[in-house]
Parts: C-alpha cells; sequence; structure tokens
C-alpha cells in the first residue's frame, strides 16, 4: 500500500486531504504543528500516524520524512499544506510576522520537498503537491508577504517539476480560492458573504473542493501532469 505525508493535516484543507487519499486506499501520515488533539485523533480515525514537525525548521522536516519511512519503509505522496497568513497593511507588518509567513509558506515547502525527494528519486516514482492560493496568482491587497510566500510555491513547483522529471517524480500545485476554513474566517462573515458573492459559482469553496483536486493529481489520472497549477476558486480568478 501506498503512503502520503500530508503537512497541516490536522485541520481544514490538510485534514480533507488526509481523508480523502486515506479513501483513495493511501496509508496516510499526518504533520502538524501545534494541533496535537486534533490531529492525533484524526489520524486514529484514519489508521494513520500523527508527526509533530514545524516546517519551517528543517532539522524537523528531516526526522518527520525519516519516521514515515521508518513506518511504512516508503513514502509516495507529499502534500504540503501547512500554512499560516496574516492580514493587514503592508506598512503595519512586523519583521517576525513576515519572516514567519515566509518561512512557513515558501520555506517550509521547500524544506519538505527537498526532504522527501532522495528517496522518490531512487525508486524512480512519487508525486508533490504543494498549496498556493490565488493570491500567488494574482496578489491581494493587504495579503502582500502571503502573496509572494504563495507565489514562491508556484516557481519552486514549476522549477522542480523540470529537474526531477527524468526521474519520473511529478510535482503540481493547487492554488485555491476562498476556501471555508479557520484561516478566512477571522475575515468576519459580511466579508466572507461578499467573498462568496463575487465568486461567479456563488460559493465559498469547501476543503473537499481542494482536497478533490489533489486526490485527482495523486491517482494514475495525473500521471502525465507535472509542473501545473490546478485552481479551485469558483471562477474567482481565471
Amino acid at each position: 500500500m501506498k503512503t502520503a505525508l500530508i503537512t497541516g493535516g490536522s485541520r481544514g484543507i490538510g485534514a480533507a486531504v488526509a481523508r480523502r487519499l486515506r479513501a483513495d486506499g493511501y496509508e496516510v501520515a499526518i504533520g502538524y504543528a501545534h494541533s496535537r488533539a486534533q490531529a492525533e485523533a484524526l489520524a486514529a480515525k484514519l489508521g494513520g500516524i500523527a508527526l509533530q514537525a514545524d516546517v519551517a525548521d528543517p532539522v524537523q522536516v528531516r526526522g518527520m520524512v525519516d519516521t514515515v519511512l521508518e513506518k511504512f519503509c516508503q513514502l509516495d505522496i507529499l502534500v504540503c499544506c501547512a500554512g499560516v497568513a496574516w492580514q493587514g497593511l503592508t506598512q503595519d507588518m512586523g519583521v517576525q510576522e513576515y519572516r514567519r509567513i515566509m518561512a512557513v509558506d515558501l520555506d517550509g515547502t521547500f524544506y519538505c520537498c527537498q526532504a522527501v525527494l532522495p528517496q522518490m528519486i531512487r525508486k524512480r516514482s512519487g508525486k508533490i503537491v504543494t498549496v498556493s492560493s490565488m493570491w500567488g496568482q494574482v496578489g491581494g491587497a493587504c495579503e502582500t508577504a502571503y502573496s509572494a510566500a504563495k507565489a514562491g510555491v508556484i516557481g519552486l513547483t514549476r522549477a522542480l517539476a523540470k529537474e526531477v522529471a527524468p526521474s519520473k517524480v511529478t510535482v503540481n500545485c493547487v492554488a485555491p480560492g476562498v476556501i471555508d476554513t479557520d484561516m478566512v474566517r477571522p475575515l468576519g462573515p459580511q466579508t466572507l458573504k461578499d467573498l462568496a458573492e463575487e465568486t461567479p459559482l456563488g460559493r465559498l469553496g469547501t476543503p473537499q473542493d481542494v482536497a478533490e483536486c489533489v486526490s485527482f493529481l495523486c491517482s494514475p489520472a495525473g500521471d502525465f501532469l507535472t509542473g501545473q497549477v490546478i485552481a479551485p476558486n469558483g471562477g474567482l480568478v481565471v
């Protein structure tokens, strides 16, 4: 049975991805930073394992990947869902907040990819799915650092896809629109209502909408896709 590691897998999009990939027949390892109880409860329900790691720390990332390989003897899928956000005017953003967003959203994706590649390249098989955002495609006011980090994820995805394609490893990106998760709820009900109305399909996305895209990319149907960005955004960005 193949194995998938999902970072940021304790809640939101990551948890939906873990559930979907388990339904697809994968063993699942759920990476988390702080939500231990949620991660362990989900892992128990899915028959997987929960692993604590701050993806901004390459040493912790390598330890997480090593544990997956020790437990399952292989790692076939990496899905990089771990992320943080910050909303506000650029001139009001502190250095610490800026560095944290870049460290988790961009650096963390890089570290996770770097950690899983040796064994994927060695066995000439594997799939990596990164998670960006529509703001990584077009930029979002009051989310400049987040937009920059997520644009970097897209650039990383495309470059790495070219690099590892000869080793039969695919790297693709999912760039969601406004998804109904804990990350967007601080925007408030009125703003979320407005965003739903601005979305051509007339609603916010769900974590399951994103998980379906990830499932497709990880399935045999996605075997000939690499370096691509799939955008489940309800038509908000086209």
